[in-house]
């Protein structure tokens, strides 16, 4: 695509020139804008809930961008490719000049952009590095009467900052227990209870096996996942323990970052013993509700580790509706599954908490609560 094709016949160079010349001029407009740091960024953006403004392109946005944002991108995915191709040719200032070229007519419209998310006037803003890109649509914005704060570092910051809470050393309580006795119920009985958690599942859109992606939105990228899990532990304290559902280190497509999940592997576990019959039970009001289709789906994911002799039970029990049957044969699979991870543990510390049929989540979580603060105080 030429930038003929893309920048309006009737643009003029020297409105261009016009426009640079005032940018720069009013380069000390953006210097003097809010700029924060991460930690400050983001607890100001969380406390005065102000519209975020993510203005990369649309396939950086896409690919990961900080919970929040909105997109409204300086540079569409084409105005990118053509500004970086004139950088590399002819250097900043050439590049500045096609910047201004394509994107100075349709300044009107990042303003009306904003104005359709908030009719507030007060934004927050990044880019990739918090430089040109934001400080320019802070320039536009401060124009038309807003008040910007721009994200020093930008994007390349936050993304630091992530990796950095997955290596603080976070006082982790494992809720572990066999497929079926409810331990993403129980831990947000625990939340409830005053108790800090995280819920990997529900930050991932996934149950964490072949049946897990059943009823939920699109998995995220990894990417986002892990700025999803970093947002949630900043806003933790560091010095009360969490609760974290036993996972293995990959949560259907999505993988837990190594420093974290190696904390989850030596945290101390608290293990839901519950009988079959509870379990079953569970996962039959939970997942009997989809078509036998997607559940045959989801069964001949675990083929191999099946074989052939037990699939063709469970497929056959699952559409002669024989769902007890079907449980059980996935049962005795997940079962070995788990005993199997909880022998890989590095932790050995293990606690276990056994239910009676009738138990609700809510009992479940009290008493997980009150054996967690005895074995503490112990």
């Amino acid at each position: 695509m030429s930038l003929h094709t893309i920048v309006p016949t009737c643009q003029r160079a020297s409105c261009t020139r016009v426009l640079v010349y005032s940018y720069y001029r009013n380069w000390y407009l953006c210097q003097m804008q809010n700029i924060l740091p991460v930690e400050n960024f983001l607890e100001k953006l969380i406390s005065e809930k102000i519209l975020l403004i993510d203005s990369r392109s649309e396939k950086e946005f896409e690919h990961a961008h900080i919970p929040g944002a909105v997109n409204i991108p300086l540079l569409n995915n084409d105005h990118r490719h053509l500004v970086g191709i004139e950088y590399k040719k002819n250097g900043r200032e050439a590049a500045v000049e096609m910047g201004f070229e394509l994107v100075g007519p349709l300044f009107h419209e990042k303003i009306k952009a904003v104005k359709n998310f908030s009719n507030r006037k007060e934004v927050m803003i990044y880019c990739w590095r918090g430089g040109m890109r934001s400080s320019i649509m802070a320039w536009v914005l401060s124009l038309s009467g807003y008040k910007t704060t721009m994200l020093k570092g930008g994007y390349k910051f936050f993304r630091g900052f992530v990796l950095q809470q997955f290596e603080k050393p976070w006082k982790i309580k494992i809720l572990g227990g066999h497929t079926g006795c409810g331990k993403t119920e129980v831990l947000k009985e625990l939340k409830k209870l005053g108790e800090q958690i995280i819920d990997l599942e529900g930050l991932a859109n996934h149950k964490g096996s072949a049946f897990g992606s059943l009823g939920l939105p699109e998995q995220p990228s990894n990417e986002y996942f892990e700025n999803l899990l970093a947002i949630e532990l900043s806003q933790l304290n560091l010095e009360k323990e969490i609760w974290v559902e036993a996972e293995s280190r990959s949560i259907g497509r999505i993988k837990i970052p190594d420093e974290f999940f190696f904390q989850l592997d030596q945290a101390p576990l608290y293990e839901i013993i519950a009988s079959r019959k509870f379990r079953c039970n569970r996962i039959n009001e939970e997942y009997c509700k989809f078509p036998k289709d997607e559940l045959a789906e989801c069964t001949n994911k675990i083929a191999k580790r099946l074989g052939g002799l037990k699939l063709k039970e469970a497929i056959n029990a699952l559409n002669e509706n024989r769902y007890e049957e079907w449980l059980n044969i996935l049962l005795d699979y997940y079962d070995k599954t788990y005993m199997h991870s909880l022998n890989e543990r590095k932790s050995i510390e293990r606690r276990k908490l056994h239910v009676d049929d009738l138990d609700k989540s809510s009992v479940i979580a009290e008493r997980l609560k009150m054996i967690s603060g005895e074995l503490r105080t112990a």
